[in-house]
């Protein structure tokens, strides 16, 4: 499942962006958050670990959202 997440997002990886409308924008935001999920869920049992990487990966894509 995180494989196929992942070359999902490497597909559509210019796709989705705020400067793109608002219904790319949600799936933009969807999908980083999705992948925070599953960095979080990836490493529940080091949870210091997960909330700094979760938050990296939201901070880290978000901001490309936000600039792309």
């Amino acid at each position: 499942m995180r494989f196929a997440w992942l070359a999902w997002l490497w597909r559509h990886f210019t796709e989705y962006g705020y400067s793109q409308g608002l219904l790319p924008a949600a799936i933009g935001t969807s999908a980083v958050l999705v992948t925070a999920a599953l960095v979080w869920f990836s490493l529940h049992r080091h949870r210091p670990l997960a909330v700094v990487l979760s938050g990296f990966v939201t901070a880290l894509g978000i901001g490309w959202l936000a600039f792309h």
